[in-house]
């Protein structure tokens, strides 16, 4: 993915337009636990081929990032897509990991099982 990814928070109007995905990812943690507000992409430069699907597993595993698993970022970014915020789809991450759905091959990707 390249180009400009842009997110925001609907509540305070902080904004952000990175080269990469997961740089939204690093500023919603630090919006997040500093005003508990969650972020909305507002604009991906490229759409990702992945299912219409809003099965999180069935996105990451149609993404295939290989050995290195997905970018947390470039999920985000399909999950929008959906309707889904930041905070949604790591919440939803978090929670499909801890059954076991999803692994962490590096640090902020996702491979599924």
């Amino acid at each position: 993915m390249s180009g400009s990814f842009v997110a925001a928070c609907a509540d305070c109007d902080e904004r952000v337009s990175t080269a990469t995905p997961n740089d939204v990812v690093a500023f919603y943690r630090r919006h997040r636990a500093v005003t508990g507000h969650d972020v909305s992409w507002e604009r991906t430069p490229t759409a990702l081929a992945a299912p219409s699907s809003a099965d999180i597993d069935a996105v990451v595993a149609a993404l295939d990032g290989g050995a290195e698993g997905v970018s947390l970022g470039a999920l985000a970014a399909v999950m929008a897509e959906r309707g889904w915020t930041v905070g949604e789809t790591l919440a939803a991450v978090h929670e499909r990991r801890l059954r076991g759905a999803l692994w962490e091959p590096r640090d902020d990707h996702v491979a599924a099982v």
